[in-house]
């Protein structure tokens, strides 16, 4: 009996002590089942909030219990677990086991947790398609189990978890929000007043349920999708044939319109494909990688003579390239040699695109072609290949340059073409009776002509430009338009050009661009001196670029605060000359008789001026990099030039260069010098022009929607 009386007792002694749990209560959690999950208790780090309820504590004791326990200790040495409780009215309790060690019996507790009441760690793992974690407690009236399961995670980070028992509900949510990069989860748990410290052990038996806490981090914001450009309509399919384009071959600004105007009508719309003779100066990083696409023997001559036709194929930037090969006309190393070897080449290349599109059967709506060298096309479509899938399609023809027609014997020509005689008169090919002019019969069946600017379009049906064909090209004016060229910001942009020594933009190119103007001294072995007024002059050295006013005006411009650097090769009688000012004005003048690619980039972002003083200038590119690149520049009003610097007026301080008209060494002197006036002594007005020039948008982008109107025209 003193036994039994003994152990009713402690009995009554342990459900004292749970009635009389206290707010403050450290709970750590130690589970010897392996598949327990372990609780560990940790100081509170909040606030307890002033209005917390009281918290209302069942204890039975119960004798063979075999669901998880919690085993409640008294050591002097635990933390303390506050935990914020409320017990509602109404509400069914979440009832948790709580076991003293010296009585081993079961005590269940009903505890409601306020939001954010309780603190302790407690590892979780992320789901990222869940907005809340929730913790699911079962509770129920006979001792039922109390079931949680905590998934750790590496490097898991702190979060705020928030428990709370819904009235007239049997399962108590714990609704955790983990902050971005997933901090620790802390429960913030505070008993009544005078509670005695606790150790609380829960044990979880492998075969029973378990309640899952997820944690989720924020949802992150979803960014609002930028609105998808709609591509133009309707779509069209352009050939592109001509005798270069950059990077493959290049030797003047057909090269770069070859390459940049294809890759911008990619962008709006057009299924572009771009043919090339196949040269052996190509270089070889471009050939290993062509893709053999078939082979043919076509008829060329008139006597039936046939050459053999092969396509390689190369795709870059959404364009695709087929290079027709042909050993005996291509092996040379430079793409144009001399008319008698030209003249058959071209040829052989004009009739061997069109049959190259047929043999890839691949039917363009549009053919657009350039210059002499693929003059013959329009007129091979209409004649020879009129009743082939790709008759019906429709040409342009670009002019780049007027002086250049392929002018030559009408018998050779006759020959190397096998056209039909009645081509052959003078509305068509003929010329002078005896001769053939390529770039004249292109003209006569091509289905739209353009220049590469609207002033040029002009110039051409006058005496003084028309090259003998202005009374050709009046009768052709309905179909004769102007667009003028742009140039690739990929390639040209002083923002991310590689080659320069300092990258700069509209916002810095008046601080940047001194620095590159040091370099370009520095390189040249020019006189280092940022004061100094830097012209440069990157141009083929031909009297079409007006470099014998240059020879003539040259040793006025050095006086001390002028530098003058020239790029470029050409007539012998200018690379002479300037080699002779080089050498007269050391470290004044620099005369670099070469083209290199490079160079050309340091002279554009160093150079403060640009000398474009052309007798006649289709478009120009030059003039176009120059003002991206923060030059002013100082050219003459023809063509291209007139079209693209508006001259500057003094009085309303508007305008982005300087020019003259006629064509007179006097003139280009004195819009030198109105240029290096504004220069030294108003330099505000100076660099407002510059930062106007970088802004303006010089681009392919206008000019290729204007050719997409145009060929969307044409095949309506």
């Amino acid at each position: 009996m003193p036994a039994k009386s003994t152990r009713k007792k402690k009995t009554h002694t342990v459900k004292k002590t749970v009635k009389t749990v206290k707010r403050n209560t450290k709970a750590t959690a130690v589970s010897p089942d392996p598949v327990a999950t372990d609780i560990k208790a940790v100081k509170p780090v909040t606030e307890v909030k002033p209005a917390a309820k009281k918290v209302e504590t069942k204890a039975e004791v119960k004798p063979a219990a075999k669901k998880a326990e919690i085993k409640v200790d008294a050591k002097p040495a635990e933390k303390k677990v506050e935990t914020k409780s409320e017990a509602k009215p109404a509400a069914k309790k979440a009832e948790t086991k709580v076991e003293a060690k010296p009585a081993e019996k079961k005590v269940e507790t009903k505890a409601e947790a306020k939001p954010a009441a309780k603190k302790a760690e407690t590892k979780v793992e992320a789901k990222p398609t869940e907005k809340k974690s929730e913790t699911k407690v079962e509770a129920k009236p006979a001792a039922k189990k109390v079931e949680t399961k905590a998934e750790a995670k590496p490097a898991a980070k702190k979060a705020e978890t928030k428990v709370e028992a819904k009235p007239a509900e049997k399962k108590s949510e714990t609704k955790a929000e983990a902050k971005p990069a997933a901090k620790k989860v802390e429960t913030k748990a505070e008993a009544k007043p005078a509670a005695k410290k606790a150790e609380t052990k829960v044990e979880a038996k492998p075969a029973e349920k378990k309640v899952e806490a997820k944690v989720e981090a924020k949802p992150v914001e979803e960014k609002k999708e930028e609105p998808v450009k709609e591509l133009p309509q309707p779509r069209r399919s352009v050939a592109f044939i001509g005798s270069e384009c950059y990077p493959f071959v290049k030797t003047g600004g057909l090269g770069d319109v070859m390459y940049a105007l294809p890759k911008e009508l990619a962008k709006q719309n057009c299924d572009v494909k771009v043919i090339l003779p196949r040269y052996a100066c190509i270089p070889e990083k471009y050939q290993e990688k062509m893709v053999y696409r078939g082979s043919f023997d076509m008829n060329l001559c008139s006597d039936g003579r046939s050459f053999y036709v092969g396509i390689m194929e190369y795709v870059w930037d959404g364009v695709v390239y087929d290079f027709i090969d042909n050993q005996e006309f291509f092996t040379n190393g430079n793409p144009y040699t001399n008319l008698i070897d030209d003249i058959p080449k071209f040829c052989y290349f004009s009739k061997a695109a069109l049959a190259a599109l047929n043999y890839m059967d691949w039917e363009p709506d549009v053919i657009h072609c350039h210059d002499w060298q693929a003059a013959l096309v329009p007129v091979y479509l209409d004649t020879m290949f009129k009743d082939t899938p790709i008759g019906g399609a429709k040409t342009v023809l670009t002019i780049h340059n007027l002086r250049f027609q392929g002018i030559y014997d009408k018998k050779m020509i006759s020959y190397w073409t096998g056209l039909p005689d009645y081509v052959f008169n003078k509305d068509a090919l003929t010329v002078k009776w005896l001769d053939a002019n390529m770039l004249k019969g292109g003209l006569t069946y091509a289905d739209a002509i353009t220049t590469v600017s609207g002033t040029y379009a002009w110039e051409i049906q006058t005496p003084e430009y028309g090259e003998d064909l202005d009374a050709h090209l009046r009768y052709h004016s309905g179909k004769l338009r102007g667009i003028v060229n742009g140039i690739d910001y990929d390639i040209w942009n002083p923002a991310t050009d590689p080659r320069l020594a300092n990258n700069y933009d509209l916002g810095n190119v008046l601080t940047e661009k001194r620095k590159n103007k040091k370099a370009l001294q520095e390189e040249l072995g020019l006189e280092v001196d940022d004061g100094k007024f830097v012209i440069g002059l990157v141009s083929r050295l031909t009297n079409q670029k007006g470099l014998d006013l240059v020879n003539e005006i040259l040793p006025q411009l050095i006086d001390g605060n002028t530098q003058v650097v020239i790029l470029g090769t050409g007539d012998a009688q200018y690379e002479d000359s300037f080699r002779y000012y080089e050498n007269a004005y050391r470290g004044q003048v620099c005369s670099n008789i070469m083209y290199d690619e490079t160079r050309a980039h340091h002279i554009y972002a160093g150079a403060d001026a640009l000398l474009v003083p052309s007798r006649f200038e289709p478009c120009g590119l030059t003039q176009l990099i120059a003002m991206h690149y923060g030059d002013i520049p100082i050219v003459r009003e023809t063509g291209g030039l007139k079209d693209t610097v508006e001259p500057y007026n003094e009085y309303t301080n508007w305008g982005n260069g300087f020019t003259f008209d006629r064509y007179e060494s006097g003139l280009l002197l004195d819009a030198v010098n109105r240029a290096k006036t504004l220069y030294f002594t108003n330099r505000w007005c100076w660099d407002e022009m510059v930062q106007r020039n970088m802004d303006k948008d010089v681009s392919w982008e206008s000019s290729a929607r204007q050719y997409r109107d145009l060929y969307v025209d044409l095949t309506r």
